[in-house]
């Protein structure tokens, strides 16, 4: 038995999402028929996020055992052939049994991308929200720090109450601006340094664990924020109160990038 360790791009707007559904195409479903079509098995694919849909992804892991004795690199090679041109396979290669691409995530890292030009591109309208009024991302980047820590985020999640903790530890979360695209779409974030000119704004986020919509939760209120209409000590209101209802709203899902996911 092997166990083979994917990373994954795949733009996500024609998709539900990662998990295989009875709604629509998943990217699940599409990788793993490729995988069967070659290793004439049917795989169990398990992914480090289970992004929604419209949601897309330049660093998902997933991974899969296999008796298979192709070499994994060849394997990449040939699930790529099966797809569609949405999905890439970045890299394929074998790990140890044990490895668990979910449960072994120390963190994940997502990108909120937003076009804050007055019109916005065409070509680049399925990665981004538009946003036409100049935000103020001083104002963004400060209230953003109030939910670094360790806190419960029961009012930037979709799904309350669930059955698991809304805990959850944010290690980063910062606001930017940039003049270019801030996205490498073949292998995570470029190195472009910020701008304050610029009209692409960009919320990073770090943290060890999400809750559903959580990233989108937390960009439409500090959305709010940059419009002006609240203030830092609004958003440390809505984190201690716990409430949805007077956070900001669930952003468009097309600004949103899975880019990161580490392991110890």
């Amino acid at each position: 038995m092997r166990n083979i360790r994917l990373k994954l791009a795949y733009d996500g707007t024609d998709f539900v999402g990662w998990q295989e559904q009875t709604n629509g195409l998943a990217i699940q479903s599409v990788v793993a028929a490729a995988i069967e079509k070659i290793t004439l098995e049917k795989p169990i694919l398990m992914a480090a996020g289970r992004t929604d849909s419209g949601v897309h992804a330049v660093g998902q892991v997933a991974h899969f055992l296999t008796e298979c004795r192709i070499p994994a690199e060849r394997l990449g090679f040939g699930i790529n052939s099966l797809v569609p041109d949405a999905i890439t396979i970045l890299k394929a290669e074998e790990v140890p049994l044990e490895f668990h691409s979910r449960y072994h995530a120390i963190r994940k890292r997502y990108r909120y991308i937003i076009d804050n030009a007055r019109c916005p591109l065409p070509f680049l309208k399925r990665f981004s929200h538009h946003a036409r009024n100049r935000l103020d991302v001083p104002a963004m980047h400060r209230a953003a720090q109030e939910l670094v820590g360790t806190h419960d985020f029961r009012a930037f999640e979709t799904q309350y109450p669930n059955r698991d903790s809304s805990v959850r530890t944010v290690l980063e979360l910062s606001v930017q601006r940039f003049a270019s695209w801030p996205m490498s779409m073949s292998d995570g974030i470029d190195p472009v340094p910020p701008n304050e000119q610029g009209d692409w704004v960009c919320i990073d986020i770090v943290a060890d664990g999400f809750l559903y919509n959580m990233v989108r939760c937390i960009a439409g209120t500090l959305l709010e924020v940059g419009r002006g209409k609240w203030t830092t000590d609004d958003v440390l209101h809505i984190l201690h109160t716990g409430d949805r209802r007077i956070a900001g709203i669930t952003a468009p899902p097309q600004g949103l990038f899975l880019v990161q996911v580490d392991y110890e």
